[in-house]
């Protein structure tokens, strides 16, 4: 017999999505004839499956310990053999993390082989003791928010289920204000500008153009910045991303005739090509710097109006120093 008990992250779903999660090589069939035949109760009583978990609920399979690990294969992840570094940490406590993403770390992983901010999380929470395998089972922590494989920054996770929630609504309802640092091409002449467009992602080349005109296939996005340093050669803006789309300020910076140094994807290849030879640079200088949390009355209302700051990569923070913007 195994006893699990309902914690703040499994409550609100109904029973048998939580058994689902737990066993999930066992066929549906198979938990509604266990829970009809009283081998799994719900404290202490006979469930039909449709009842809405509570923290503190009781939830008993009297199954052999061989069988629940029959029926749940695949639902934990062993921590890694090798070594896996976990990245710098800005802010930590019970219910949210946030790391600071170097350039070639990626966000979520793209193919079963990669190791992602994610796959790092998950370690981490594992070998510090914050996760359990039976925990990991009905619950997987995870990042909030998306950066580029070269975009460096601030990446928020939830560690439970209500800040992920909560915080994944702040990102979804724009409420949460998301700052970058980049360095583009060329002296920005206005010292601030709100700029909007359309938006148009090619999916098969994985590129966005950007039109003032809106399209049938276009999206509109919104992206505000102001200048810190500026020269002939280059600027050092904050941009205010607003609508947050792919590859947004890239594209949007580039359409007005700034593009971001290092981005080879719609930079200036002559440019980018320097930069390489003279810092071995080869992404864009781009990073997402400032976080800052929106009022709210929810499980997160205890960081309303608090600011996060990743400090700039030590490459970027050379380049800029060099080219006299920092």
């Amino acid at each position: 017999m195994q006893e699990l008990h309902v914690t703040a992250n499994e409550a609100g779903q109904r029973l048998d999505k939580l058994l689902a999660k737990f066993l999930n090589q066992a066929p549906k069939s198979f938990l509604y004839k266990m829970m009809r035949k009283k081998n799994i109760v719900l404290n202490g009583k006979k469930c039909t499956g449709n009842e809405k978990l509570k923290q503190g609920d009781s939830i008993k399979l009297f199954f052999s310990d061989e069988t629940i690990e029959k029926f749940s294969a695949g639902t934990y992840v062993t921590p890694k053999k090798e070594k896996i570094n976990m990245l710098p940490i800005i802010y930590e406590d019970e219910q949210v993390l946030l790391m600071n993403k170097p350039v070639g770390v990626l966000s979520q992983k793209a193919k079963d082989s990669d190791v992602s901010a994610v796959e790092i999380l998950i370690n981490y929470l594992i070998e510090t003791n914050q996760l359990s395998k039976e925990q990991f089972r009905t619950f997987h922590p995870s990042i909030c928010n998306r950066l580029d494989r070269n975009t460096s920054g601030i990446l928020v996770a939830g560690k439970t289920l209500p800040a992920l929630q909560e915080m994944n609504r702040f990102f979804k309802e724009r409420t949460i204000a998301k700052y970058y640092r980049c360095l583009v091409k060329g002296r920005v002449i206005k010292n601030e500008d709100y700029i909007k467009g359309y938006l148009v992602k090619d999916q098969k080349t994985n590129k966005v153009s950007i039109t003032k005109k809106k399209t049938e296939e276009g999206v509109p996005i919104e992206t505000e910045y102001c200048v810190i340093q500026s020269n002939d050669e280059v600027s050092l803006l904050e941009v205010h991303l607003i609508t947050g789309k792919t590859h947004q300020i890239r594209a949007h910076l580039a359409s007005i005739g700034h593009p971001i140094i290092g981005d080879y994807k719609y930079g200036d290849k002559q440019i980018n090509e320097m930069y390489r030879q003279e810092y071995g640079l080869k992404s864009q200088l781009l990073h997402a710097y400032r976080l800052e949390m929106p009022s709210s009355d929810g499980s997160l209302a205890y960081l309303n109006d608090k600011k996060f700051v990743a400090e700039l990569p030590d490459k970027f923070i050379k380049i800029c120093k060099d080219k006299g913007v920092l």
